[in-house]
């Protein structure tokens, strides 16, 4: 069977770093590459980060019902093509997706069975400093996305893990336990011993064990609002 995993988080929370590292260290993944309307960023590659197609095609793929799940994200359309999960049950592999919380909300009603997980940064501050040391983005575009990402993680509680991304290895780690540990799960078979250290790596980050963890966060985001900064 195979099983959708979603991976969101707001801009700059090292979403796709993580998805890269995951992809290297678990087999049996498959990953949707998005379609977008937006230009290419740098040495982005058509086909390889993005199908980077014209507004006109991506909209006319909506009419014919192509996508699992297609979003507005700052003014640019992305979408999820249904020939990817379709290729990954030939396959008898998992589904990987790196889609932001509009995308992962129609995936979760399309796909219930699905598995969550939403990437926050550490603090606010540490969003910020990340976001404006991409140096891809200029100072208005990086305040609308810090003031898109306070609006996207009150919405933490909708998905079943949450990962705090302040060190990279230790992040894909954990990462890596939710997706070993849910095949598990799902496989039917008796747990290993491996099995359940898998299930107390996933367990620290499942949603009812980390709302005191995110609650800082949150307050991190609220002040920078009551000062005007997002």
């Amino acid at each position: 069977m195979t099983t959708v995993f979603i991976i969101s988080a707001p801009s700059g929370s090292g979403k796709s770093t993580l998805v890269v590292e995951l992809r290297k260290i678990v087999e049996g993944l498959d990953f949707s590459i998005s379609y977008t309307t937006r230009p290419p960023r740098g040495s982005e590659q058509n086909r390889k980060e993005y199908y980077f197609v014209p507004r006109a095609e991506f909209e006319a793929m909506v009419a014919r019902g192509e996508f699992l799940e297609h979003a507005d994200v700052f003014g640019k359309l992305y979408g999820t093509h249904r020939r990817f999960l379709e290729q990954a049950r030939e396959a008898g592999r998992d589904l990987l997706l790196d889609i932001d919380v509009q995308g992962a909300a129609q995936i979760q009603n399309a796909i219930p069975e699905s598995v969550s997980v939403f990437v926050l940064p550490p603090t606010y501050q540490e969003l910020e400093w990340r976001l404006r040391h991409r140096g891809t983005d200029s100072d208005e575009v990086i305040q609308r996305r810090l003031d898109t990402a306070r609006r996207e993680i009150e919405n933490y509680d909708k998905y079943d893990y949450i990962l705090v991304n302040d060190r990279l290895e230790e992040s894909a780690d954990l990462l890596k336990g939710i997706v070993l540990w849910e095949r598990a799960r799902r496989s039917g078979r008796s747990f290993t011993e491996q099995d359940q250290g898998l299930r107390k790596v996933a367990e620290q980050c499942c949603l009812q064990n980390m709302r005191d963890r995110v609650q800082p966060i949150l307050d991190s985001f609220r002040r920078a609002r009551g000062q005007g900064k997002c």
